[in-house]
């Protein structure tokens, strides 16, 4: 008979996501996962069978956790316009605040580590950014109808647009880019849509 598990395996992906995001996939080692979860070697195999099924699930509550996130954004009663704003705005906050630890977003770090080499990788990152795109271009698409946004601009290549653009807020803050930097990146991104 097995014996039952003495440890909550959500808190645990938990604990192995902030050591993931810390350190990208491939600097992390087992040893650093056991450290993160309190767990022995053998209860993170026995558990997560591998290094990357640990990382895939990681990954995966990132991903939610970022979804469940820019719906909340999108839900607010405001205009589309000032969806994109607040989405800007509170990238551009998590880059420059008080509570930037350098880690950057591990979407990115994993799409520029792994996703050209891990097919599976690649597909979990395509369905999130579909995901994500579906939902601002639905929003977008709101306020094309409500007239907040440009009529004659295509609501799904606005939504690439933005998602690109958040993308490029962080890397450009991990290359250097002060504050004032990525405020005008947001800017001219607003004036665009």
């Amino acid at each position: 008979m097995a014996r039952p598990r003495k440890f909550d395996e959500e808190r645990a992906v938990d604990a192995a996501l902030e050591a993931f995001w810390t350190a990208g996939y491939e600097a992390t080692s087992t040893q650093d996962l056991c450290e993160a979860t309190g767990l022995g070697r053998s209860s993170v195999y026995n558990t997560f069978h591998s290094k990357r099924d640990l990382f895939r699930r990681a990954l995966a509550l990132y991903m939610r956790r970022r979804s469940d996130q820019l719906a909340a954004l999108l839900e607010e009663d405001v205009p589309a316009r000032d969806k994109v704003r607040a989405l800007l705005d509170s990238v551009i906050a998590e880059e420059t605040g008080a509570e930037d630890d350098g880690r950057g977003c591990l979407y990115v770090n994993t799409a520029v580590e792994l996703a050209s080499r891990d097919p599976e990788v690649a597909h979990e990152l395509e369905r999130d950014y579909a995901r994500r795109h579906d939902a601002l271009t639905a929003a977008l698409e709101a306020g094309r109808r409500a007239g907040d946004i440009d009529r004659a601009k295509d609501a799904s290549a606005l939504a690439h647009f933005v998602t690109a653009t958040v993308s490029g807020i962080r890397v450009a803050a991990r290359a250097g880019a002060g504050e004032a930097a990525l405020c005008a990146i947001a800017r001219t991104a607003l004036d665009a849509i």
